[in-house]
């Protein structure tokens, strides 16, 4: 597959974007994905805990596979609170402690194994390697990993964290506005697998915050900008989750969710909508990084993207009744050439 260029190749300071990559799903445990990635890339094997390895040294940094729970892995603080002003009895008490939590998430990690996903965090891929990365991708689909549409009860889902080319407000909001006038046409291209849809972890964005973001009087400072996504959206379940971003732009900001364990400060857009199509042969990140070029291109595209954002904002403050007029109005010419 031809990759698609993004109309910014590089960041401001001349290096070349990358792409963090995410993926989750069944059939495959921890310990044998970990073992296949060091197999195709190299690196250093490394158990951090029975059901959470890292394989470091990679070409490109390093890959953390685990079980995607947190009740399968040991409480680090739990685990690493060394306890060093306390009596020697009191030590060996916290030692005991220690090792039984070890033994008990290792013993639920065991239960859950086949029931809850195995994720792979892939580490930051220059945009124009991720055909490289797509081999991870047909060598799970060899080893009988599952994606999405497996089964119903698998919402798994791939995500990327293309590096934003820029920092500035002006880029940043041009991103959303191509990202919400587009959204849809993801959806469909994408086919938002059903259990997905159900599930809240890529929601879209509400349809006020739509119209406001999308008004070409909307012109605020970055603060503005963040401290409205925040009102309107103050959850990490987006479609396009701007939280890690904002975290890194502003880690003195006090909103809670900007502090959040999960939330995870890094200057990059946190795209969750594609399914984890292991099913599809030559289906990997590549056909998902094309996809979302489509973003990139349509925000470079200043001229195009206003004119898009004028449309979006006259045909949604219709009203109701005019909108299903001119629906209808479709419907009835679209018949009569039929």
């Amino acid at each position: 597959m031809t990759l698609q260029a993004p109309p910014h190749r590089s960041t401001r300071r001349g290096q070349t974007r990358q792409v963090g990559v995410e993926i989750e799903f069944a059939g495959l445990p921890p310990q044998e994905t970990a073992q296949l990635v060091q197999t195709l890339f190299g690196g250093e094997l490394n158990v951090v805990s029975p059901h959470r390895l890292l394989v470091r040294d990679t070409r490109w940094g390093t890959f953390g596979i685990e079980l995607d729970t947190q009740y399968a892995h040991p409480d680090q603080a739990l685990v690493e609170d060394a306890h060093a002003d306390d009596s020697e009895w009191a030590r060996q008490q916290h030692l005991r402690r220690v090792e039984f939590h070890r033994k008990t998430r290792e013993l639920i990690g065991d239960m859950v194994t086949g029931l809850v996903p195995t994720e792979i965090v892939c580490p930051p891929v220059p945009w124009d390697e991720l055909e490289a990365l797509d081999t991870l991708f047909k060598a799970l689909r060899e080893k009988g990993a599952k994606g999405t549409d497996a089964s119903l009860l698998y919402g798994f889902g791939l995500h990327l964290n293309p590096e934003a080319a820029a920092l500035d407000v002006d880029y940043l909001l041009s991103m959303l506005r191509a990202y919400l006038l587009l959204a849809q046409w993801l959806r469909d291209e994408i086919k938002v697998d059903i259990t997905r849809e159900v599930l809240p972890h890529a929601n879209p964005f509400p349809k006020e915050y739509a119209l406001k973001v999308l008004d070409r009087n909307y012109a605020p400072d970055l603060d503005g900008f963040i401290d409205d996504y925040l009102r309107f959206n103050p959850t990490r379940n987006r479609e396009l989750d701007l939280l890690p971003l904002f975290a890194h732009l502003r880690p003195e900001h006090s909103h809670a969710l900007l502090h959040n364990q999960l939330t995870k400060p890094r200057p990059t857009f946190h795209y969750r909508l594609p399914n984890a199509e292991l099913s599809k042969p030559g289906w990997g990140s590549a056909v998902e990084w094309n996809r979302w070029a489509e973003v990139e291109k349509l925000a470079a595209d200043r001229q195009a993207l206003d004119a898009r954002c004028d449309e979006y904002i006259a045909r949604n403050a219709q009203s109701l009744t005019t909108r299903l007029k001119n629906t209808l109005r479709r419907l009835f010419k679209r018949r009569g050439h039929q």
